[in-house]
């Protein structure tokens, strides 16, 4: 069944109030009728089956059981945090939303360019709710206003937070999601051109821990979905090992 996410404020007990976009994808896009089922989630983990009502405007809820549902929960909770490039954000955003990011945090650095306005933010949360729904997520990453670098890293944070670096020695990556099997990490990608020096030694005064992506000089863009992938394996790595060493 096609997933649809909604907004909580749209739930009253069981009932499901549709807007008129959502109304529109239903019946005309996927050509659903009175009585056709469609699965709804809020992207906060909570999923529904949904049977679209006559009028279609509304649709009636049942539950999906609380056990089934969270199996599609990511293992860990990752923040990207990641400097603007001139052009390719909306890729980043579809990108590291299906490879299951917990949070998206645009960032404005000393060799940023690109000034967001408001619409690219609406913009970004849409195609994160899209990417989403396509990769069958039950969760949503959230997209933050975008941030000056140094706003950023005044915020307090007890999570692992890494910084990648090109250029300079650093461990891997790679080693770093081997080492903790379900970690709640901040990483943060450069702009084009890189972190100047002054930046990166900002990061190491807030706990950040600088890492590599490998020997290659890769593009913002491309880094961005790279870290998260090579993470995620990482992780998902340990855990099977864990598991492993704990059924011994």
């Amino acid at each position: 069944m096609q997933r649809v996410i909604v907004d909580p404020a749209q739930i009253q007990a069981d009932q499901l109030t549709l807007t008129a976009e959502q109304r529109h994808y239903l019946q005309r896009v996927l050509r659903l009728q009175s009585g056709d089922r469609f699965l709804a989630l809020d992207g906060q983990g909570h999923l529904w089956t949904a049977v679209l009502q006559r009028d279609a405007t509304q649709a009636t809820l049942t539950p999906i059981a609380p056990e089934v549902a969270t199996t599609a929960l990511p293992r860990s909770q990752i923040t990207l945090a990641a400097c603007l490039p001139k052009q390719g954000f909306d890729e980043v955003v579809r990108q590291v939303t299906e490879l299951g990011v917990h949070e998206i945090v645009p960032l404005v650095s000393d060799r940023t360019v690109l000034r967001p306005s408001a619409n690219k933010l609406q913009r970004w949360r849409r195609i994160a709710a899209e990417a989403g729904e396509q990769c069958e997520r039950l969760t949503v990453p959230t997209v933050r206003e975008p941030l000056a670098w140094s706003s950023w890293l005044a915020q307090e944070s007890q999570d692992t937070r890494l910084i990648c670096v090109a250029r300079r020695s650093a461990p891997a990556l790679l080693s770093v999601g081997l080492l903790s099997p379900c970690p709640t990490i901040e990483i943060a990608i450069g702009p084009e051109g890189g972190w100047t020096a002054s930046e990166v030694t900002q990061a190491l005064s807030h706990g950040y821990q600088a890492v590599s992506l490998g020997s290659s000089i890769l593009r913002a863009v491309t880094a961005s979905v790279v870290a998260i992938g090579i993470l995620q394996a990482g992780i998902e790595f340990a855990t099977i090992q864990s598991s492993s060493d704990t059924s011994l």
